[in-house]
């Protein structure tokens, strides 16, 4: 079993690094794998509705993280996305990947446990929390929980470790995330019957 961990801040070592690497130390306890992805620097594309994924579930650019992404999650058992929070929301570097990796991924990241973690130094942590999540419950990804919102705060790594609440959130939900990726492991999938598409009452063309 394995859990991908995105680091979805342009900092690599920063506060949501020190989130993810609690999580991924405490997996390890659970003898679960776990791999930290960072998204780097470089600039991100948004997605323009080109339609080109429709073919084979990749973006048509490969300039920037998403196509790796993408492949790292069918590779995975299950996701962590971790971000920072800027003006009450995720990275925009970070969304405008998801938006990509996630448009027509859903029947391949179906069933993979997925969770969001986010850190901030004082608020908009829940606005960030909801709006990650919305990756998961389109895709049909079951949401891993802990015992409060996934959230970590501190301006400064050494100031995220002293946040114990957070940590200990931290290490509740690595050890919900092995316990559910454990409960599922020899568990076929849900038989899934064929969506119709609608405008709301009328079908999409």
């Amino acid at each position: 079993m394995k859990v991908l961990l995105i680091n979805g801040s342009p900092h690599k070592n920063g506060c949501t690094n020190e989130a993810l690497t609690e999580i991924k130390n405490e997996l390890e306890k659970c003898d679960v794998d776990s791999e930290i992805f960072w998204i780097g620097t470089k600039p991100v594309r948004g997605c323009i509705a080109c339609g080109k994924c429709v073919e084979d579930g990749f973006c048509v650019f490969d300039d920037d993280p998403a196509n790796e992404m993408i492949q790292k999650i069918i590779d995975s058992d299950a996701v962590i996305v971790g971000s920072p929070v800027y003006y009450a929301g995720p990275n925009g570097a970070l969304c405008a990947l998801l938006d990509r990796v996630f448009y027509q991924n859903g029947g391949r990241f179906s069933h993979k446990p997925g969770a969001a973690v986010i850190s901030c130094r004082r608020s908009g942590s829940t606005a960030s929390f909801d709006r990650l999540n919305k990756y998961f419950t389109i895709s049909g990804m079951p949401v891993v929980s802990s015992t409060y919102w996934n959230a970590v705060h501190g301006n400064t790594p050494e100031e995220v470790r002293q946040d114990k609440e957070g940590l200990h959130t931290m290490r509740t939900l690595a050890r919900n995330m092995a316990w559910m990726l454990k409960a599922i492991e020899n568990e076929p999938k849900p038989v899934l019957e064929e969506k119709e598409f609608t405008n709301f009452i009328r079908p999409f063309k």
